[in-house]
């Protein structure tokens, strides 16, 4: 019992050590490897990225929208969503998170989306959401609609209103309606 275990121990060690005792000189076969299947391309194509353009400079995807959004920059736009992104989704349906769902905000009654618990300040106020309200909601919620939970201090540069209202124009299924230019 014990020779056929030496047996095999020595042909492991011979193994090991590379000596197989077939002529070294002979080159090793070498098998191709099966052809790789490239992966099947989706059929949707991406949508274009926005176009990159200097900071203060209008952007393209602004250009269809009333003074003075067209000549927003998405950039700043986007950056400046990063500070309500914690409270407001964008996204058609994708329902609430601390604030309500933007989807659809312009045109939409104040205090009026379903499933929503608004403050009374809100629900009692009577007004269409339309670019130049949002314009002065963003300069000061609190001071805009006093009683509303939005504890937010607001977006002091005019510029970057601008851009955050053109983003959200852009982001929220927007479609121009009567009451869009800004109070002068």
């Amino acid at each position: 019992m014990l020779k056929p275990v030496a047996a095999i121990a020595a042909l492991a060690m011979i193994a090991a050590c590379g000596g197989s005792g077939a002529d070294e000189s002979t080159p090793p076969e070498v098998t191709a490897a099966p052809a790789a299947t490239p992966a099947p391309v989706a059929a949707s194509t991406p949508a274009p990225a926005p176009v990159a353009v200097a900071p203060g400079e209008p952007s393209p995807e602004f250009a269809s929208l009333p003074a003075p959004y067209n000549a927003a920059n998405y950039a700043i736009g986007k950056r400046t969503f990063k500070l309500c992104q914690s409270c407001h989704l964008t996204a058609e349906g994708a329902g609430n998170l601390v604030g309500p769902n933007l989807h659809g905000l312009f045109g939409r009654e104040v205090g009026s989306l379903p499933g929503f618990a608004y403050s009374d300040a809100l629900t009692n106020a009577d007004f269409i959401w339309e670019p130049h309200h949002l314009d002065e909601w963003l300069t000061n919620p609190r001071a805009y609609l006093p009683g509303n939970r939005m504890s937010f201090a607001g977006v002091r540069k005019p510029a970057d209103r601008d851009a955050l209202i053109a983003y959200l124009m852009l982001e929220t299924g927007y479609t121009s309606a009567e009451g869009d230019a800004p109070n002068e």
